[in-house]
């Protein structure tokens, strides 16, 4: 489940809007924003479900632990493994 501050920390990370995430996961601006509330607000589970995939899909991994929670964004490029000769 993605929360409230998960999801502000991942448009900050993308450098995206309310208005882009919003457009880019199929849902509406209303519900994105009672999502991002810390005001406990409803927000169905298909709404969190649709935002939580978009990020992951845009190289956002949520991290959840007795800890604390947080994002953090992963290159999806692997580092080449050849060397060039000169």
């Amino acid at each position: 489940m993605i929360t409230a501050r998960q999801s502000r920390a991942a448009r900050a990370l993308l450098g995206w809007t309310q208005e882009t995430l919003a457009d880019k996961a199929r849902v509406s601006l209303t519900a994105l924003k009672r999502l991002e509330s810390e005001n406990g607000l409803e927000v169905y589970e298909t709404t969190r479900d649709q935002v939580r995939r978009t990020l992951e899909g845009n190289g956002i991994v949520l991290l959840n632990s007795d800890r604390g929670e947080g994002v953090m964004i992963v290159n999806e490029t692997r580092p080449s493994t050849s060397s060039a000769s000169v």
